[in-house]
């Protein structure tokens, strides 16, 4: 039929422009077939690598200052709103400090909890300057904790060989130092072990 010959004459030509190399004989052997495969081949998508933002390094930091509270900004006064929301976070990961609550659940909770803002007393020390230091805690890290006394002086106190007592609604908890040696991030996945402790 006269369509099968226009189908037929459509095919040869788009052969041909598709593949202006190949010989008209080699077209035709491939119109004798029952398929026609078109060859192709896409190009090979090259995947980018993805760029690792990258942050400051120890060494930046410190040139930047950027964990350095100016002087201006050492006040007792400053903090307390701090303070405030410290306490009502803590009672609310406590569920509430009822009279009635399980203290080694309390304690716990503590040893993971974020402690900017709490309200802490080097309670012993083998350095006895130490001793009876009494203030918000500003930072906290691997090994000291910055406080900020009533007196608006900012304490760098470290952790080792020191234990610090917190208060909180009546409930009276003691951090050992020397087992507290780690940054608040890993603390919270830190699994602590109950085992009691009598030196510093």
């Amino acid at each position: 039929p006269q369509g099968s010959e226009k189908a037929k004459t459509f095919v040869h030509a788009f052969l041909k422009r598709s593949m202006p190399k190949m010989k008209d004989e080699a077209i035709q052997d491939m119109l004798t077939r029952k398929a026609v495969v078109l060859e192709h081949y896409p190009k090979k998508k090259t995947k980018q690598k993805r760029k690792k933002t990258k942050g400051f390094t120890a060494k930046q930091r410190r040139e930047l200052r950027l964990f350095e509270i100016e002087p201006e900004q050492q006040r007792y006064s400053i903090f307390l709103p701090l303070h405030e929301l410290w306490k009502q976070y803590i009672r609310d990961l406590c569920h509430g400090l009822k009279p009635d609550a399980q203290p080694h659940m309390i304690q716990g909770k503590l040893l993971k909890a974020d402690l900017h803002g709490a309200i802490v007393t080097v309670a012993k020390s083998k350095c006895p300057s130490y001793v009876g230091i009494t203030g918000i805690i500003l930072q906290e890290f691997k090994h000291i904790f910055k406080i900020i006394t009533k007196e608006d002086k900012l304490k760098v106190v470290p952790k080792l060989n020191n234990v610090f007592s917190l208060e909180l609604d009546g409930f009276i908890s003691y951090i050992y130092g020397s087992k507290f040696l780690l940054r608040a991030s890993e603390r919270s996945a830190k699994k602590f072990k109950l085992k009691g402790t009598i030196d510093l």
